[in-house]
């Protein structure tokens, strides 16, 4: 009796989990275990000579899932196909504000991704990666996520006065910038925005006569009109939907 009041008990718990509780399962499956293959990587946003190129593994993304689970909604869609191989399709939508669509497709043996698809609001693909190959085993891997300074956010709008940032997002890491100026990196959990501000003098705004900064902007997240964000009078970022830069070489 005892073993089948467990086995109930698991059943409950098992049906119990939401479409976003097994996404992020995924996720954190993914910081120890990869795929590996051949990945096929398209980045139409921003345009390019050659927007198609061969990769072993899949970009990563810089997942956090506290943010994620508060900005977006998740959907498990059904079961599809990835280089042979069974796999569980989630589409994520923003709650808020304009960032871009996503879409992951979990292998649902080692329950880690096999692809993932950006998507404007409008639909327009942004970018996409997915395995064209995959081999027999994933590999093991070992991905930390550092942690954002604390007190970054308070510093920033004590900094820039009336700033307000994209909807959802929250700021995790600065760092300094050749010029002068400084690059804060913004996350809604799952797209990346850089946030320039650049010294004065270099720009025909000002985010603060008290911050003594000049121009401030947000790039990684245009529209899909390709239009960088930037500092309006009233302090909103402007653009500041769309697609992140995972797929560039930089980290942000």
């Amino acid at each position: 009796m005892r073993g089948v009041v467990l086995g109930l008990l698991a059943l409950s718990g098992a049906a119990g989990a939401s479409d976003m509780d097994e996404l992020l399962a995924a996720l954190k499956r993914a910081r120890t275990l990869e795929a590996r293959g051949t990945v096929e990587v398209t980045v139409l946003f921003p345009p390019r000579d050659t927007p198609t190129r061969a990769a072993a593994a899949l970009p990563r993304v810089p997942f956090r899932p506290a943010l994620l689970a508060r900005n977006f909604e998740v959907r498990r869609v059904g079961e599809e196909t990835i280089a042979r191989r069974p796999a569980t399709r989630y589409e994520l939508t923003p709650k808020v504000g304009q960032a871009a669509r996503w879409t992951l497709w979990i292998d649902t043996q080692w329950n880690i991704p096999l692809a993932y698809q950006e998507d404007f609001q409008d639909g327009t693909v942004a970018r996409r990666a997915a395995f064209l190959k995959v081999n027999a085993r994933p590999a093991a891997v070992r991905v930390a996520l550092p942690s954002a300074p604390e007190g970054l956010r308070r510093a920033l709008l004590a900094a820039l006065p009336g700033l307000r940032l994209p909807a959802g997002t929250q700021p995790v890491a600065v760092r300094g910038r050749p010029n002068g100026g400084l690059e804060v990196s913004l996350t809604d959990g799952l797209n990346v925005f850089a946030l320039v501000v650049s010294p004065r003098g270099c720009g025909p705004r000002r985010a603060s006569p008290r911050a003594g900064w000049g121009r401030v902007r947000v790039a990684g997240g245009q529209s899909a009109a390709g239009g960088a964000g930037q500092r309006s009078g009233r302090g909103q970022p402007r653009g500041a939907g769309g697609a992140g830069n995972f797929f560039e070489g930089r980290r942000l």
